[in-house]
């Protein structure tokens, strides 16, 4: 019998909860003692402001690190703590009745992948930039990953990778297309230049859990192709289940933590991070002259300002001196550096206004 879901049973699936590993690394509580949970689910969450701060003081109280975007539309992220840590926030999730329950993969490491804990209110938990995409309504149709090789084997069916370039060009599935884009918000522009509903009548998507191809098989479907798939559960999903000898993937699947990539065991692979542009790179790439660490590699050492590297040369400077003292460095996470700058310039917006303002006056 066929496991090929029909986007109609888009509900039934959501309220699926994946907990088992099969291929990966067992968890181990003295080696891989760290679990790295991703999940999300699409789901009417009205009030979810009023969720961040107890979301967040359940992690903060479970020594649970990573990012959770919650918002009108559902809630998404990847976790890491201690088994029992992670197990107290999942049922919490849970307890919340917009939610209830979800899917996740899991994974396990031997350090954590975080440097931060937060949950951020946001207009959508997967940035497409398309008004009224609804993936509760009408998604693709779910393949589950038993059967996924032989759909992306039928010479008929055009296969793409919805992720962004610089995760596609690390590993991804054989024939695939790649859509060249930066951000996802740049996928309907491919759509609109390069493909047809006439033309291409079978379409098969994929991404690293799931989320992106709930709203990219959505918008599909909005555009009037008829026959399309994805991937259930994602890569992480089709490298827990498929064994590797069986496997149509090729390369490391990247992953948005200090692992950088996951191989086909769900172990980390074999790219590192430029902690200026956070972009992955190989040993190849470390050894280039335009690779300083902290402060550049082949992918930026032309677009960073001088003031920019300088900046990365002191956060280096100042990471290095708090491991010699066995602390963590708080400016190690770009991301906060990154959040800071946007405050600014809202603050700078703010002052500009109210000056506008006391001048009309």
């Amino acid at each position: 019998m066929s496991t090929i879901q029909d986007h109609n049973t888009a509900s039934n699936i959501q309220n699926s909860t994946v907990t088992d590993n099969k291929s990966a690394p067992a968890y181990d509580s003295v080696t891989n003692n760290i679990v790295v949970a991703a999940l999300y689910k699409f789901t009417r969450f009205a009030d979810f402001e009023q969720y961040r701060e107890p979301i967040l003081n359940n992690m903060l109280d479970n020594d649970v690190k990573g990012t959770l975007l919650i918002a009108n539309e559902g809630i998404n992220g990847t976790i890491s703590g201690t088994r029992q840590g992670i197990d107290n926030v999942l049922e919490y999730l849970r307890s919340i009745e917009a939610i209830g329950s979800f899917t996740f993969k899991e994974s396990y490491t031997d350090a954590q992948p975080f440097y931060r804990t937060k949950v951020k209110l946001k207009k959508e938990i997967v940035t497409m930039g398309v008004e009224n995409i609804d993936p509760l309504q009408s998604v693709g149709r779910y393949v589950k990953p038993s059967e996924w090789n032989a759909l992306i084997s039928d010479p008929d069916v055009i296969l793409i990778d919805t992720r962004n370039d610089y995760e596609v060009k690390i590993g991804t599935f054989q024939n695939a297309v790649n859509p060249n884009t930066e951000t996802f918000r740049e996928f309907p522009e491919y759509v609109a230049k390069e493909m047809d509903p006439a033309k291409h009548k079978k379409i098969a998507m994929f991404c690293t859990g799931g989320i992106r191809c709930e709203k990219s098989t959505a918008y599909m479907r909005e555009q009037d192709f008829e026959e399309v798939y994805h991937l259930e559960g994602g890569i992480l999903k089709y490298l827990e289940e498929i064994p590797a000898s069986d496997s149509m993937w090729q390369g490391d699947c990247f992953v948005f933590d200090n692992r950088v990539s996951v191989n086909h065991n769900l172990e980390k692979g074999s790219y590192e991070q430029c902690f200026a542009c956070r972009m992955p790179i190989t040993v190849d790439d470390m050894q280039s002259l335009a690779y300083i660490k902290g402060e550049s590699c082949p992918h930026c050492i032309d677009k960073a300002t001088d003031e920019q590297k300088a900046r990365f040369r002191e956060r280096e400077h100042q990471m290095q001196l708090a491991k010699k003292r066995g602390e963590a460095h708080i400016g190690s996470d770009v991301i906060d550096v990154i959040e800071k700058r946007k405050a600014a310039k809202i603050e700078v917006r703010r002052q500009a206004e109210e000056a506008n303002k006391a001048n009309a006056e």
